[in-house]
């Protein structure tokens, strides 16, 4: 498990079934590199009906997730998420304790 240092990041992207197969390409170029960077994904889910998939990322720094962001083997796929025209939003979030 993480530490609850560095940055934690939701990334909610809303998916076109009709590019379904471009978005899963890029996210199979991209996910590996998050390791590289540091980053770790710690939850990756989707809905039952493929149209919003959900991911739980950590990164030890706001500097190794721009580094990520700025991977030239990130942004030469890029265009493989643009044509499968996904709607992404990335919010840093915090863990929340729980009442007991």
């Amino acid at each position: 498990m993480t530490q609850n240092v560095g940055v934690t990041l939701l990334a909610i992207f809303q998916l076109n079934p009709d590019g379904l197969q471009l978005f899963d390409q890029h996210e199979d170029a991209v996910l590996p590199l998050l390791q590289e960077h540091g980053g770790e994904l710690q939850r990756r889910v989707r809905s039952l009906d493929d149209t919003v998939e959900v991911h739980l990322v950590w990164f030890p720094s706001e500097q190794a997730f721009e580094a990520f962001r700025d991977d030239p083997r990130r942004t030469k796929v890029l265009p493989l998420m643009q044509m499968s025209k996904v709607e992404a939003s990335i919010h840093p979030v915090r863990e929340v304790p729980t009442s007991r």
